[in-house]
């Protein structure tokens, strides 16, 4: 199982965490120290949709121009923007056997993916 995200980001930290707490043991890529590829970002926008893999609450996305924000409208786009800005992207995200099984932390979501309640 690989944790993918950014090490200084408050909800990576409590995902991190939280997996040592229950000594499940993952891999963590910090993708904005070591990036991520755009085969893997590709992999990911097929399984759960751009949409949903680009943080558009983050201060990121706040801080890009509007004409930028507004050329964001399809997976293309939101590729290249994930590419050159790893912060754009959700996080945590748990990948296990190649697949997204997880976006962001909820307590109770972890409790029933890695059965501990």
């Amino acid at each position: 199982m690989k944790l993918y995200g950014i090490s200084n980001c408050s909800t990576v930290k409590k995902a991190r965490l939280w997996l040592e707490q229950h000594q499940i043991a993952a891999e963590f890529h910090d993708f904005k120290k070591l990036g991520v590829s755009e085969a893997r970002l590709q992999g990911w926008t097929k399984q759960v949709g751009w949409e949903k893999l680009l943080n558009r609450k983050g201060s990121t996305w706040r801080q890009l121009p509007e004409e930028i924000k507004t050329s964001i409208c399809d997976e293309h786009n939101a590729i290249r923007l994930m590419l050159t800005k790893p912060s754009a992207i959700k996080r945590p995200i748990i990948e296990q056997d190649g697949k997204v099984a997880h976006i962001g932390f909820d307590e109770t979501i972890y409790q029933t993916l890695f059965g501990k309640q």
